[in-house]
């Protein structure tokens, strides 16, 4: 019984989602707790988080890659960006929910939908 998906847009999907909670970590959550040290060390820590982000990036794109094409890709990362951003800008960086961010949305869902149909 195989308990990953099976479905190269299903797990790249996946794999990306889980990347950029890493990215999101490694860009912007210093600016939280360690807002204090030594912008060195806090590239240091970021750097680390960050290898984590490309060890699920890289074979998410390999692997989406053959079903999806490079435009394709690309679109999916940045709608898959805000919908991780917005929570954690909201919830962890306390930063409060502006409507800016649904008229983002949208504008990225308009770009998904040309950049995926067909």
């Amino acid at each position: 019984m195989n308990a990953l998906p099976t479905h190269p847009l299903l797990l790249t999907t996946l794999l990306l989602v889980a990347s950029n909670v890493f990215m999101t970590f490694a860009w912007y959550g210093h600016l939280k707790n360690l807002g204090q040290s030594p912008w060195y060390i806090a590239a240091l820590i970021s750097w680390g988080i960050a290898l984590f982000e490309y060890l699920l990036q890289v074979p998410a794109n390999r692997i989406g890659y053959g079903t999806l094409n490079l435009a394709q890709l690309k679109i999916l990362q940045e709608a898959i960006t805000l919908s991780v951003f917005v929570p954690f800008s909201v919830w962890y960086m306390q930063q409060p929910l502006k409507m800016d961010y649904l008229y983002a949305a949208v504008c990225l869902m308009g770009a998904v939908y040309f950049i995926f149909r067909a």
